[in-house]
This record gives C-alpha cells, sequence and structure tokens, in this order.
C-alpha cells in the first residue's frame, strides 16, 4: 500500500489530502503540521478573527471528524526535523516515516525586522499564524498608538483592525507609495484616503531606523528624523517562501521549490504546492501568494499523484478587506502600461490593467459585478476596449459575448 505524507497542515495541505480521498486514493495518508490547532484558513486572521468576529472554530478548514472518517493521519505540533531523499524518509525528532510520495506545502515565513534595530522587543509582531495573533489580540486597546511597518495588504489590513478598535495607528512605507510592489498608483491613492478618513497617519518614503526600548519596545525613530512613542508594533514587510526541507532534501530551489507544471520537484517522488511552490506560468516562471492558488494547485497534484499527468493552469484571484471596502483582484498586472477607471457609483468602482490593448489585470473595489465579469474575461483571454471599460453605461455582460 503506498504512503502520502504531506507536509505543511495549511490550505494547501489539506487540500491535497482531501482531494486524495475524494478522488479514489485508498493508500495511506498522513498530514502533518508544525501547529497545535486543526488546519485553518488564513485569511480571517488579519481580518475578522483579529476583530474579534470570528471564532477560532468557523476557521477551520473542516472538523476533526473529517480526518478520522477518511482515515487521513493527522501529525499535529510535529516540526518535521529532516528529509532523507534517497531513503524517501521523513524525522520528526527521534521518529523516522517512510513515504511513496512526498508533498510539501510548508507555506510561507513572515519576514521579521533586523535584532539589530530592535525586532526582537516584546510587543514587536508579525501576522501569519495563529500564534502571532493570539499573541498581539490583548494589546488592541483603545487610545494605544500602534505603528505598522509596512504598507502592502496585510499591513494596511492590520491598520484598519486597529483603526476600527479606536487605536491611534501610524503606518510607514519605505517606498514611494503604499502597495507600491503589487498595484498601480490609482488604487495606492484609494486606499491611502481610505485609511486616512479612519484616522491612519500614512506615512510612505518613510522607513524605519530603529525601534528603542529596554525588553520592551517603547519608540521609534523614523528615517524622516521623527520619534514615535508607541505602544506596540506589527510588522508587514513581506514573506519568504518556507524551503528550508526541500533544500534539505536536494530540491532545486528558485523563488520558492521549483517544479514543473505538474507540481513535481527536481527529485522524484517530491511535489510541492501553494505558497512555498514556484512554477512555469505562461512564458515565465511565478510563485502565488493566495488562497486559490494553495488549493487549485494542491488538488492538481494529488491527481498528478495518482496519474493523471494534469498541468497547473494557475487563475490569479486574490481579495483584501479593509474597512467596509472589499477589494477583489483578477488576473496579474505584471507588464502593464496603462490603467482604465470604471467607476458605476459612490465608492463603487474598478481598475483595469492593460498592455497596449491586452488586459492583464483588474483591482475591484466594492464593484463585484466589474470582478466576476473581469475574471471571466482574463480567463477566456478577451480584451474588450479601453473605451467601453471607461463608460460606465457600457453592458458589461456584453463583453463576455464579444
Amino acid at each position: 500500500m503506498s504512503h502520502v505524507v504531506v507536509v505543511g497542515a495549511g490550505q494547501a495541505g489539506a487540500s491535497c489530502v482531501a482531494k486524495l480521498r475524494n478522488s479514489g486514493f485508498d493508500g495511506e495518508i498522513t498530514l502533518i503540521g508544525a501547529e497545535t490547532a486543526l488546519p485553518y484558513q488564513r485569511p480571517p486572521l488579519s481580518k475578522g478573527y483579529l476583530l474579534g468576529d470570528m471564532a477560532l472554530e468557523r476557521m477551520f478548514l473542516r472538523p476533526a471528524s473529517f480526518y478520522e472518517d477518511n482515515n487521513i493521519t493527522l501529525r499535529l505540533g510535529a516540526p518535521v526535523t529532516a528529509v532523507e531523499a534517497a531513503a524517501q524518509t521523513i524525522s520528526l525528532g527521534n521518529e523516522t516515516i517512510n513515504y511513496d510520495e512526498l508533498v510539501l506545502t510548508t507555506g510561507s515565513t513572515p519576514r521579521r525586522l533586523p535584532n539589530a534595530i530592535g525586532g526582537d522587543l516584546q510587543g514587536v509582531y508579525t501576522v501569519r499564524d495563529l500564534a502571532d495573533v493570539d499573541a498581539m489580540a490583548p494589546e488592541f486597546v483603545e487610545g494605544k498608538h500602534v505603528l505598522v511597518v509596512g504598507g502592502g495588504y496585510i499591513g494596511l489590513e492590520a491598520a484598519a483592525i486597529a483603526a476600527k478598535k479606536g487605536l491611534r495607528v501610524t503606518l510607514v512605507e519605505m517606498g514611494d507609495r503604499i502597495l507600491q510592489r503589487v498595484a498601480a498608483p490609482e488604487t495606492s491613492d484609494f486606499f491611502r484616503v481610505l485609511h486616512q478618513k479612519h484616522g491612519v497617519e500614512v506615512l510612505e518614503g518613510v522607513g524605519l531606523e530603529r525601534l528603542t526600548g529596554e525588553n520592551r519596545v517603547t519608540g521609534a525613530a523614523l528615517s524622516n528624523g521623527i520619534t514615535l512613542d508607541v505602544d506596540f508594533v506589527i510588522v508587514g514587510v513581506g514573506i519568504f517562501p518556507a524551503s528550508a526541507l526541500a533544500e534539505m532534501a536536494g530540491v532545486e530551489i528558485e523563488n520558492g521549490i521549483k517544479t514543473n507544471a505538474q507540481g513535481r520537484t527536481s527529485v522524484p517522488h517530491i511535489w510541492a504546492a501553494g505558497d512555498c511552490a514556484s512554477f512555469p506560468y505562461r512564458e515565465t516562471r511565478i510563485r502565488l501568494e493566495s488562497v486559490p492558488n494553495a488549493i487549485d494547485q494542491a488538488e492538481v497534484v494529488a491527481e498528478n499523484i495518482m496519474g493523471a499527468a494534469k498541468d497547473y493552469v494557475a487563475k490569479p484571484w486574490f481579495w483584501s478587506d479593509q474597512y467596509d471596502v472589499k477589494l477583489q483582484i483578477a488576473g496579474l498586472n505584471t507588464g502593464y502600461n496603462r490603467v482604465i477607471s470604471r467607476e458605476t457609483g459612490t465608492g463603487v468602482l474598478s481598475f483595469w490593467y492593460y498592455q497596449d490593448d491586452t488586459l492583464l489585470a483588474v483591482d475591484a473595489m466594492n464593484a463585484p459585478r466589474d470582478y466576476m465579469i473581469a475574471k471571466r474575461l482574463i480567463e477566456a483571454g478577451k480584451s474588450p476596449s479601453p473605451d467601453a471599460i471607461a463608460n460606465p453605461d457600457t453592458d458589461m455582460k456584453a463583453l463576455l459575448k464579444s
């Protein structure tokens, strides 16, 4: 009987084992996670869970009974300490487990501030897993001053939660503008104004020189010469793929664990999916940090373990919740050279990214209709006229038929 071991009990890992069983795999399955909680959704960590609107049980992807009923061995609180590719074994401390196929769904790790500038002080947090959010939750007391370092989506979502809870919020972004790495200036402008309306002080083009305090953070010195008194700090300066186990196994690394279109790594019987994996996409290679990618890619790996020989075709989409705004993103905007704005109501707008006349991506703010149509257009390879997009009277459904 073959044994599939999946290391990483997040969205990708849980999706992989479920797909294996649902597809009729009758071998042994073991899902291993370093955290002690059942596999859970991560996006609510910086949204509903941090706000206190979502209980932990609601974040579980499946109840414990699912794993029992489907004969999936769940090993939680069990970090993998070694991988021996030649012997096809992994180690959990002194325990050795044999595998026939190994799937790495190890996710990603948050970048932390260097200890040299105070990154190791108490009261400095990242937002990546349940332990992070549980540790920082007691800090969210009305009137406290929080410094958010980093103007990406994680930082902005954390700032929004803090502002809604009545904290004083200062956000610093070293780049020229928030969301500079992932969005057009139009989207940056929209969210800057949104946060400022809710009382967040947004400082762009400003870096953090150092945090101050004895054992616990009490202040921050910024690159513009300003010093702040702060009660705690949230760091959202990006993530990097968790590829240490793959490297230990001799797997080729390229912006994460390098896989082919089917999810295979350079080492036989080792696969990868989710945030940790880079894969072919059109004429390049990418790594997507999103729930939809984690699910879809992991399910394709499960099918391929069973012999499907199926290529993974990514359909990138993302979302972010901030205050009463739901941002939905379809496609990848890499290479855009023009942005078309479409507004169909107060606070209902979307930005459409084009490379010349080719539609690449859309950012939709409280515009689910625009998002859904854009997603279908992009997946179909259709590029409507920018003039039609800009016209609020355009029949958007008709664009799908043209």
